[in-house]
């Protein structure tokens, strides 16, 4: 549940700061009709992110068996990685992306009122569906019984109300912060989402090596139990994984993180 509260946590703030950007450049230059125009894009945007993941989960249910597997394993290697991405260009991009923001705005407005609907649209898209599907990974990573649908979406209304009061000036989060912490947990929580990606292929066969168990916690930690169901809603813990996993694990954690967390170099 707290990954995916996490998750939607981020991932909706971003988007939330990113509507406020748009919405208040507009009112500020006196274009209401505009700012209009950017929450139609909005929710565009939103509804086409949920109908991806209720597609997602249907699509799931429905194909053969076997198949599942695949789907499941593969979508949480590609998850992993558009939330890597996610990660970096945020990191990267944080400090110029108002700017940004507002020359894509200005372009748009010469144009006409589609084109703002559009920027919006585009502009929360990109972050609706990463965050579709890597709440589906990660749901699917930490099981049903850590409520991460409820995490979720909690996490999402969370960042609806903090991004609206941002807005109106009612709350100051030094924002740099957040993004960097939140962002050095997304790292931990990806790579049990990939591990689990992995472990889901190598129970098809696609990966019949390093099968063997690295270590096994479950007589220390009940499967199921209280502190189980709180790991693996958090970090997508698994008691006993395979050699491939740990490796994987390991693998992405150790230079990922370095990467993120490494001092910017001095012009």
């Amino acid at each position: 549940m707290l990954a995916n509260f996490l998750i939607g946590l981020r991932e909706g703030l971003e988007a939330a700061l990113i509507v406020s950007i748009l919405v208040a450049y507009l009112i500020k230059t006196g274009n209401s009709k505009g700012a209009r125009a950017v929450l139609w894009g909005v929710l565009v945007a939103v509804l086409t992110s949920v109908l991806a993941g209720i597609a997602i989960a249907e699509f799931i249910q429905v194909v053969p068996e076997g198949t599942n597997e695949i789907i499941a394993g593969l979508a949480s290697i590609i998850a992993v990685f558009f939330v890597t991405w996610m990660i970096f260009w945020m990191a990267r991009q944080s400090r110029s992306l108002k700017a940004q923001l507002h020359k894509k705005i200005d372009t748009a407005t010469s144009t006409s009122t589609l084109a703002l609907v559009g920027v919006a649209f585009f502009a929360v898209i990109r972050e609706g569906v990463e965050t579709a599907v890597f709440i589906w990974s990660a749901s699917r990573a930490t099981g049903a019984q850590t409520n991460p649908i409820l995490g979720a979406i909690l996490g999402l209304v969370v960042a609806a109300v903090l991004g609206y009061l941002i807005y109106r000036g009612a709350l100051k989060v030094n924002l740099s912060k957040f993004f960097k912490y939140t962002g050095a947990f997304l790292i931990i929580v990806a790579a049990g989402i990939l591990a689990y990606g992995v472990h889901e292929l190598q129970e098809i066969g696609w990966f019949p090596y390093l099968t063997q168990t690295s270590y096994d916690v479950s007589s220390i930690i009940e499967r199921d139990g209280a502190l189980d169901t709180l790991l693996r809603g958090t970090i997508s813990f698994r008691s006993a994984p395979s050699m491939l996993e740990t490796l994987v694990w390991f693998a992405y954690v150790i230079p990922v993180s370095y990467l993120y967390l490494k001092p910017a170099k001095k012009n």
